[in-house]
This record gives structure tokens, sequence and C-alpha cells, in this order.
């Protein structure tokens, strides 16, 4: 909330500089993250009245002035707005003055041949506009020519731009911010009335408030004033206004969002003739409800607003003129020539409107104090002192006030009790100057500090207990004893505090699963992969989807069911950004809904499958593509797509650096994939996750590089292996001090048995003695079967002696008995 100074020395005396309150409110808590100090904006400008206009005699869009500043003789000065005339009063720039908003220092000039001795501003020029048509005309009853123009701007201010935390409604407010600003400094306060209101209690026409929904809204004043005349607010009242970011529009509805501003009550005024109009009836009966199904309206933005069952409306004979809490409707609105009000002073339960305000997607200065919580107290002192300064501003009379509540204790008091032994134990120590003082608060400063917050306090028959009643405007905020308690330390002062460490501490460390979870990023970085981060949220685009029932926007409205669709958004996004092929990894969560009581976990197909029940798992995703190369010189600077092997390699060293063994199965069931380079990867017998091509129609939807791989894998199944004992810790193996002896085979095998099997059953044949085998070439083409391709696999014999011919051969022809047997393969060797 910006802050005016002004404006708040007329709430609480302020001695202190604005710097120095700054630095208060912030270690209180309210946070200041800027101070716009305005007084240098206009500085050296004064008012002064042209007294002569004349036409530039060389120029057509120019004029040359007689300014009266106050000064011994009238200044020459040459402006180009179209505005200028005489005898109007003006803020002029005289030489010498520096206008910061627009970097200019004025000087003696001259125009197309005609000396100009300063310079007529505008509102740009100073600071209040971005844009001007012409330059500032001021009307003033007495004006004193030469003097400060500031004043007569309200740019003698400075505002503080103040963000307060989400338990304390009441700092929306200037009243209570002039409240905290009394408790920290001890200044005195004046707190706003609303005297000499008068109803006059005509019954018509008449005037009725009823509320079928005593949960959303507790209480409903309305208030009919007629004879009103619609104008301008006075000036400073715009100043005020401005200087909080809010557009002046007219006396009103300025009315309402002043007292918004000053109490934190959110107010809106009806046109009563249009109520009448478009209700069909001159009796008026206000009520609150729920929206309907199919119900629509148009608010004041200009929006036609679908309803929804969770949104608040405020009705005129049962048909809707208002989003409760949040904004009016159009056809209802204020206007220049509105002449009878009807003045809503509600309030709104929290969750209804911050509910509502959602589902909408929309959120206003009103919603924002409803949501966090109004102070019930203060409604009816707010809605007088609206009707008094209508009344005082728009003439008219107030004639019907009707309010409705849901009958439940309005009486916003709050009693706790206190324990003196327990604020010590838990603030701790202070860091006393002076000896022979408590190193604890004292009752008496406990006493004080929580009185100067308003509350009242008396000694209890305990021994050490207070009891305390809590201000009705810290009715939503001081609920418990440890509330009070960090009251007392945020106005004594956190740093006054000593600093203490528990008697026992313990290192900290890392969880097992934690520890392996770092270890995977690391296996994945060392590979070369980049870590990336993307959200959670993603639109609705399946059944299969967990929906959020009430999000923020369209475009995070449900949980991802996979993590590939935005690694590939990623490669895309950095691809048109000319940063080059984006090889990264990606550890995170997917959510997905379970069906038939089976473990619908979902595929990167996006598959969906609808049942209630909700299921979520962590995994490791990640997209490898591009030219690998570094220097292209020897490819003419063409791009060398990346290979499957190439790929299957960069995934094949993370297995390796964290001693997984993974096998890989040919895959053709996921339709983004491609169905000849995909696999299925498994560990211990578990399934692992998927790695393959993308489908080359996507590749060219997406135009992305001519081959990209992508793989997901179930995060629980990769640290369930590296939890195994042989994983766990790393064995050293010594290298055998006998030569090996290798042998080749080469052999005839049907194209649909992949070769991982095939080396599995070669190991399994020769036993230990033999130590690796290879695939080393593949063929497929002419002299070759159809249906079959050429294998040649090299297999490493070794023991702990030196091998012979005897040693070798009856186990090389178990491997080929093997093969023979068990896949029908046609040796060639």
């Amino acid at each position: 909330m910006r802050i005016s100074l002004n404006w708040l020395q007329e709430l609480v005396d302020v001695s202190i500089s604005p710097e120095e309150l700054a630095e208060t409110l912030t270690m209180a808590g309210f946070e200041v993250e800027d101070i716009e100090d305005r007084r240098p904006w206009a500085s050296g400008v004064v008012l002064g009245k042209i007294i002569a206009c004349e036409q530039h005699p060389n120029a057509d869009k120019l004029r040359v002035c007689q300014v009266d500043v106050g000064y011994s003789e009238a200044l020459n000065i040459v402006c180009g707005a179209p505005n200028a005339r005489a005898d109007i009063y003006v803020p002029v720039a005289v030489v010498g003055t520096f206008l910061p908003t627009i970097d200019l220092k004025i000087k003696p000039a001259k125009l197309r041949g005609v000396p100009s001795e300063g310079m007529i501003c505008s509102l740009a020029e100073l600071g209040l506009a971005k844009e001007s048509a012409g330059i500032h005309i001021f009307e003033l009853e007495n004006p004193e020519l030469g003097s400060d123009i500031r004043p007569l701007l309200g740019l003698d201010d400075v505002i503080l731009d103040l963000t307060a935390t989400a338990n304390r409604a009441d700092a929306l407010s200037m009243v209570g911010v002039a409240r905290e600003v009394a408790a920290l400094t001890g200044a005195s306060l004046r707190i706003p009335e609303a005297n000499g209101v008068v109803i006059e209690g005509k019954e018509s026409p008449g005037l009725a408030v009823e509320i079928s929904e005593p949960q959303g809204c507790p209480i409903y004043i309305g208030t009919a004033i007629e004879g009103v005349k619609i104008a301008d607010s006075p000036a400073w009242l715009q100043q005020r206004l401005q200087a909080a970011g809010v557009r002046p529009i007219n006396n009103v509805v300025d009315v309402t969002n002043y007292i918004l501003l000053e109490w934190g009550q959110p107010l809106h005024a009806f046109d009563r003739d249009r109520l009448q109009s478009f209700t069909g009836t001159q009796d008026i009966s206000i009520g609150v409800r729920f929206a309907a199904s199919g119900e629509s309206f148009k608010t004041l933005d200009g929006q036609n607003r679908k309803l929804q069952a969770q949104n608040l409306l405020i009705t005129a004979s049962d048909k809707p003129v208002a989003l409760a809490g949040v904004m009016g409707g159009e056809d209802t609105e204020v206007h220049e020539d509105t002449q009878n009000l009807v003045l809503e002073a509600a309030i709104f339960d929290q969750a209804t409107i911050r509910r509502s305000a959602r589902a909408q997607g929309l959120r206003s200065e009103a919603s924002i104090r409803y949501e966090r919580g109004v102070n019930q107290a203060a409604l009816t002192t707010a809605c007088n002192r609206a009707v008094a300064l209508i009344l005082e501003w728009a003439g008219g009379t107030a004639t019907v006030q009707k309010m409705a509540s849901s009958g439940d204790d309005l009486s916003f008091s709050r009693s706790l009790e206190l324990r003196l032994d327990r604020v010590h134990l838990v603030l701790g120590q202070l860091k006393r100057g002076q000896t022979g003082r408590s190193k604890y608060l004292e009752p008496e400063e406990v006493k004080n500090i929580l009185t100067a917050l308003g509350c009242e306090v008396v000694a209890t028959e305990k021994i050490g207990v207070l009891a305390i009643t809590v201000p009705p405007y810290r009715y939503r905020d001081l609920e418990r004893e440890i509330d009070l308690i960090e009251e007392v330390a945020r106005l004594h002062g956190y740093d006054n505090f000593c600093d203490t460490l528990p008697s026992k501490t313990e290192p900290g460390y890392l969880s097992p699963e934690y520890a392996a979870i770092r270890n995977v990023r690391s296996a994945f970085r060392a590979a070369g992969l980049t870590e990336l981060m993307h959200y959670s949220l993603v639109k609705t685009e399946g059944d299969n989807q967990v929906v959020l029932a009430n999000p923020l926007f369209v475009e995070y409205s449900a949980l991802r069911t996979e993590m590939l669709s935005g690694l590939i958004d990623a490669f895309q996004y950095n691809l048109e950004q000319g940063n080059g092929a984006l090889n990264g990894f990606e550890v995170g969560r997917i959510f997905w809904k379970e069906e038939g009581g089976q473990d619908a976990h979902p595929t990167i197909n996006g598959k969906q499958d609808a049942h209630p029940t909700m299921k979520e798992a962590d995994a490791v995703a990640g997209i490898i593509g591009g030219d690998p190369t570094v220097w292209k010189w020897q490819q003419s600077g063409r791009d060398r797509p990346l290979t499957w092997f190439e790929a299957k390699g960069v995934l094949e060293s993370v297995f390796q650096e964290l001693g997984l063994s993974v096998e890989y199965q040919s895959d053709s069931s996921h339709t983004r994939l491609h169905p000849g380079r995909t696999a299925a990867l498994s560990l211990n017998g578990q399934h692992l996750g998927v790695f393959g091509q993308l489908h080359p129609q996507l590749q060219q939807e997406k135009g992305l590089p001519e081959q990209v791989y992508v793989f997901q894998l179930d995060l629980a199944v990769l640290l369930g292996g590296l939890g195994r004992c042989s994983n766990s810790t790393r064995k050293f193996a010594g290298y055998s001090s006998f030569p090996p002896s290798d042998r080749d085979i080469a052999f005839f095998a049907p194209v649909e048995v992949p070769v991982v099997e095939m080396q599995s059953a070669m190991k399994k044949a020769a036993g230990s003695v033999l130590d690796s085998v290879e695939l080393f070439d593949e063929y497929r083409g002419d002299n070759v079967p159809a249906g079959q391709r050429s294998l040649a696999f090299r297999l490493i014999y070794r023991a702990d002696r030196t091998l012979n011919e005897s040693d070798v051969e009856p186990v090389q022809q178990k491997v080929r008995d093997i093969l023979v047997e068990k896949f029908g393969v046609s040796l060639r060797s």
C-alpha cells in the first residue's frame, strides 16, 4: 500500500524523517519497498500568471508569454502548449530550476530568435502524469504569485510503498498504519470520526435488505441518499487518491475509494434510479446470494462475466447487480447524471470472496482486503463517515438506512491470558546495557507494549499472568498467547534480544534417499546434461490429468502426467532463441489418476484414463540432440545428426557411473517416439522407463534437429537399484596378471531377436570364464538371407591362469550350441 506522509501526519504525529520511519516500519514487520520523495520533483517551480500571450513571429506552434511570478518584471517565456492564454495561473520553472522527471535544467535560451527565461510546466513535466495535452492551469481563489506550487499539487509529500504480511489486514488502511506508527513511536493518535450524520428516516421510496447467505455475508448496510450532484472531488482529495495510485472519477466514487484507503473498508455506490429501472420496481430489495447456473452480468470493467456457483452476488429484486466484495456492475454504476444513491457497506467472508475472485480471475482493491479480513467493528463508522462526506461534497439527503445481520455475536472481543514466564522462555534474554536490571522483559514493559497496541491489560489472581483484551481491529490477528508474544518481540525489537543457540546440537546429515538423488543428479551432469526445472502445472489436455479445482490461470490448470512435453518445449525455445541444442535432464514429480484399482501409471503417449484415485511418483527425464561436435570444419560447417548409439552412450555413461546394469528391449508402443528406435529399459527385472528417438512427424512439427532423443525413468526403481549392497559401496577388483584369450563368432540371426538376449545367453552358457562379450559388426544386404542380419561378436575369456586351446574351445562350443538351439542362428564361423 502507498502511504502518503502528509495524510499520515493528520492521523498521527510523525516527528522522525521518512527514512527513519521506513526503517522503523521495516524492522517491525512492514517492509517498505520504496521511498518516493516527491519534493525534488518541482523544487524551484513557482506560481505564475500569464498576463499577455502573443503568437511567435517565426513559428506557428509557439507563443510568446509574459508571465508574472512576483518579480519586479514579468518573464518572457516561449511556450508551445495549445492551451496557453492570458489571465491563467500556471506552474513556472524559473531559470536555474532542475526538473528530475525529464532530466532538464532550465537555462536562458532563444527559441526561433525570441529569448525565453523559463518554462511553463505541464503535469507530465512535474512527474504527475505520463502524458499531458498542455500546460497545467490552476483554479485558485486567492493566488500568491511566486509561491511554491508543491503544496498546490501535493508535491510536498513523501510516499512510502509498504507491504504488509497476510495476517495484518489492518495495515491495508491509513488508520491501521497510523495505529502501528503510534505504537512504535509513542506519538499521539487522531482517529477520524463520523459526526453529524442524520438519517431522515423517510419510508418512501422503500429500501429493504435481506441476506440469504449469512455465512458469506454476516452484515450488510444499505443507505439511500437523494438529491446528490455529481461533480469533481476537491483537489486535495484527488491528490490523495493519486498519491495512493487510485484514479479520481467523481465526488461519490472518490468518497468510497477514500474510505477504502482510510479505513480499509470497501464500499460501493449504486445509482438508485438505474436499480429501479433494472428491476422494474420502485421498492428495491437488496439481497445476497450465490450465483445460479447460467447467470451472467457485466462488471464495471466492461466484461460480460459468466458466473459460477462459488460467486457471491449482490442482487436487486433477485437480479445480479454486483460481484460481492469484488466489483460492481456496469448497469447500475454511478454516472454524471446520477441524482439518487444506494450506498453499500458490508462484511463478507474471507474464504468466500477468495474463491469468488479466483473463479473469475479477477482481483480488486476491495477483494484483496476482504480476503485478508476487514475490521467488522469499524463497519458502521466507515459507512457513516462515507455518508457524511458524500453529503458534504455532493449534497443531498440521507433518507433511509437499513441493516441486516446474521444475528451472531458481533462484539468482536477476545480475552487471552499471557504468562510472563512463557514470554521469557520464548524470547530469551535482552541485551541490557545497564546493570542491576532484569535480563528479561519486565512486567511493566510487556504491559506498556500491549497497551500501545490498543490492548487492555489487567493483572490476574495468578502470579505472573496477565489478562489481555484484544482490540476489535486486531480481532482476526491476535488469537493465541503466542500471537501476543510475537507482538511483544516485534515492538520491543528483535535486535534487542540476545542471540542464543540450543544447548544440544547435532550435526546435520543427508538422508540416504536424498544422498542417492544427489548422486543421480551428479551423474547426469557429469554426462554433459544441464539440469532443468519446470512447473508441475500444465494445461488441461486429457481425462487422466489431475485437474485443479481453483486454478490461477488456464495455462496452469492441471498437474503434469509426464515430463517430456516440457523438455521438448524447452529444447524448441532454446533453438528459437539462437542458443543451440539443449541437452538437459530434470528430476521432478508426475501425477495421474488410477484406473480400476490398478496402477495406471501414464506413459509418454499421454493416454488418458479416468478414475477418482490420485497418484503421484518421482521421475527423471531428459532430452539429447543436436550436433555433438564442437568444431565443424571437417564437416564443411554442416551439422551432423546425433546417432542413436551416441545418444544411448550418454545414457549408458550415467548408468555406468551409478554402477547399474540396465537392459534394453525393443518397444514400439509409444506414439510420440520412432517405432524402430525406441527401447524399454529394465533394471533388476523391474520396468525402469523408456528411451528413444522422437517421431519424425513430431520433430518436423516442432522444428527440431533431424534426430532428437528423449528418456523418462522411474526414479524409485533407479534409487532401488542404487540401494543394493553391490552398488552402495564400490569395491576394488584387481586386474588379472594372466593374458586373455579372445574368440570371434559370426552368424546369421533373425532380425527380431534382440542382441541383448543373445549376449545374455552366451554369458550364461560360458560361465565365469567368459570375461566379456561385445558386438563389433552388423550387416544387412547382399548375401544375407531375407529377414536376417549378419552379426559378429568378440568373446574375451580370462581366468587366474594362462588359458590354452583345450580350456577355451569346449566353452566356445557351448556358446555355439546355445545360439543354434535357442535362437536358430546359422553359424558362419
